[in-house]
């Protein structure tokens, strides 16, 4: 039997010197063990070297570092450099595709793209135009390459793929254009199409059992991705997967959510739109799904639940029990049971957060929508005002880091709300299937659009918080060094006290952080590396350069005031302490 990518990857993941995955192991931790940057000197950290990527726009993710080589990417066109960490940073190979510029304007928010994975001696990319690629990773040569989409009927690609054995698994973005989600595994030696699980349609298209696959414990029945849809509207019904990725070896499974339902007017789409919205469990080697659970059912407000799950182990009532830790868009923090899929508890993160007047176990954990804010019940060409949060999510994909010292989750968060119409629209392949307007602004009382906080699942609160002018755009990262990291949208890279939440240590960066936080060891000296470039959802207004106060899918006026902080970049700034 051949050895498998993960046989590789779970040593790495246990090696603190390399960041081998996008979150830095299979449970989406965003942890590191290494401590020699600690509460105590942190605040001497200096940046060692930069590099320029050469784009501009929205850079999200995060490097790889594997032996002495850091793999770095870009946003569109998805440039790939293997640098040479024994030279700062001199450039091993560059890969850089030809890519349609068509592919850009149905790219929903910023070109972005969130990272290569690594495995069986190949770097793994997700092109913006779909294309999936394999380059060798000592020679950036490409060893394969497949079509995962058609980007002229508004399919794209802006996820991280993971590979686990012998199979690399990818997503697909596009629910701002009618595209239907699914999860594709391909075999990583050639690149062979071995399973795709769509997140809607019938029970062929879905791998939904309907007598083994469960909701809440009890089978899902027949053909459940069609039967809460009209018609054939589950054929354009989004529900993409345009998120992060979980494995759960001791269960075998990839755990991930999906997205939205198409289109966002609510009123053109009635019934519970399954699986949109949905945290699936499949079968890493057959993508069977062993259980579902829909958090929002017939969204109504763009909430997707394509943020990460992180996997944990815990104690709950005296028993030790698999858990997944998930902030969805829909501004409640859920703990689930990893192996069943029935949440055990769901808490509002903050009071502000009013669409559901609660989700509770006595609901079957289905949300009680507060009809005041419901754009559904509201109806068409009607301007639904002060719904919070935002169609942003109170967090976006932007990742949190748990823990494992301190038993917490750092999140980051939008403090954001928004006015909402929904209008008529029709669907023409290729073109935007959104069919709503909004507008966005800081909750009632309050002028900060973010805040950074840890999260105690066992009480379902916060322990401290920092409030931020913009909303925290960057993933987190947690250190044996009790230090947290976080960027922020004017440029920051800051360092506080995991345990207190005060600030040790900021840096002012070239352009605002949308990326992720990365550590590694190299020499014996432990390094900080995080990418600047603004863009993303919330910095659309500068790197596409629009202006009108409802551009950017409404969030363009929210931060026009990001222009006096910040401008566009791309640039790789690596840190450590001073001395050799």
């Amino acid at each position: 039997m051949p050895a498998l990518a993960n046989d590789e990857l779970l040593k790495l993941e246990k090696d603190p010197k390399v960041w081998a995955q996008q979150a830095g192991n299979y449970a989406n931790w965003r942890y590191s063990a290494l401590d020699q940057i600690n509460t105590k000197n942190v605040k001497d950290l200096q940046p060692a070297w930069t590099f320029s990527t050469g784009v501009l726009r929205g850079h999200e993710g995060g490097p790889l570092i594997i032996g002495d080589v850091m793999y770095v990417h870009t946003p569109f066109p998805n440039t790939v450099y293997a640098l040479d960490l024994n030279q700062e940073g001199r450039i091993l190979w560059k890969y850089q595709p030809q890519q349609d510029p068509s592919v850009i304007p149905v790219m929903c928010c910023d070109t972005v793209n969130r990272g290569v994975a690594y495995g069986d001696g190949k770097i793994i990319l997700d092109q913006a135009d779909t294309t999936v690629v394999a380059l060798d990773a000592k020679t950036g040569k490409v060893v394969w390459s497949v079509k995962n989409g058609d980007s002229s009927k508004g399919e794209t690609m802006t996820g991280s793929p993971v590979i686990y054995k012998d199979k690399v698994y990818v997503g697909i973005a596009g629910g701002e254009f009618g595209v239907r989600g699914h999860l594709t595994a391909y075999n990583l030696k050639d690149g062979s199409r071995a399973w795709r699980g769509y997140s809607m349609g019938p029970d062929s298209d879905t791998l939904i059992d309907p007598d083994k696959t469960t909701l809440l414990g009890k089978p899902v029945g027949k053909d459940s991705g069609t039967a809460t849809w009209d018609g054939d509207q589950w054929k354009i019904g989004g529900g993409t997967t345009w998120g992060w990725f979980s494995i759960d070896p001791e269960q075998n499974a990839i755990i991930y959510g999906t997205g939205n339902p198409s289109t966002w007017n609510p009123s053109q789409r009635p019934g519970d739109n399954r699986w949109s919205m949905t945290i699936f469990a499949r079968d890493v080697d057959t993508g069977k799904a062993k259980w579902v659970f829909q958090m929002t059912p017939h969204d109504e407000w763009d909430y997707d639940g394509v943020n990460e799950m992180i996997l944990y182990d815990a104690k709950i009532d005296g028993k030790d029990r698999k858990l997944i830790f998930h902030i969805d868009r829909n501004g409640y923090a859920y703990i689930v049971d990893r192996t069943t899929g029935v949440p055990i508890r769901v808490d509002r993160t903050f009071d502000f957060v009013n669409w559901a007047k609660s989700i509770k176990k006595e609901d079957n954990w289905r949300p009680v929508v507060d009809p005041k804010f419901s754009t559904a019940q509201n109806g068409e060409d009607t301007n639904t005002k002060g719904v919070c949060p935002s169609a942003l999510g109170i967090k976006d994909q932007q990742p949190a880091s748990y823990s494992p010292r301190t038993g917490m989750f750092y999140v980051p968060f939008n403090n954001v709300c928004m006015d909402y119409e929904p209008y008529k629209v029709s669907y023409t392949p290729g073109q935007a299937y959104v069919g709503a307007t909004l507008t966005m602004f800081p909750p009632p009382g309050q002028t900060n659009l973010g805040a950074f906080a840890a999260w105690d699942p066992t009480t379902g609160k916060r322990v401290w918080t920092i409030n931020e002018p913009f909303s925290v755009w960057s993933g987190a990262l947690s250190t044996a060094g009790d230090v947290v990291f976080y960027g922020t949208l004017e440029g920051y890279l800051k360092a506080v006290d995991a345990k207190t939440g005060k600030e040790l240590y900021r840096f002012k960066t070239p352009s605002g952080i949308i990326g992720n936080v990365t550590t590694y060891e190299h020499k014996g000296k432990q390094y900080i590396a995080v990418y600047s470039g603004i863009g993303g959802w919330a910095g659309i207004g500068l790197a596409a350069g629009l202006e009108g106060g409802t551009e950017g899918l409404g969030a363009v006026g929210a931060y026009r005031s990001l222009a006096s902080y910040t401008q566009l970049g791309g640039q790789l700034t690596v840190f450590t302490l001073p001395g050799k």
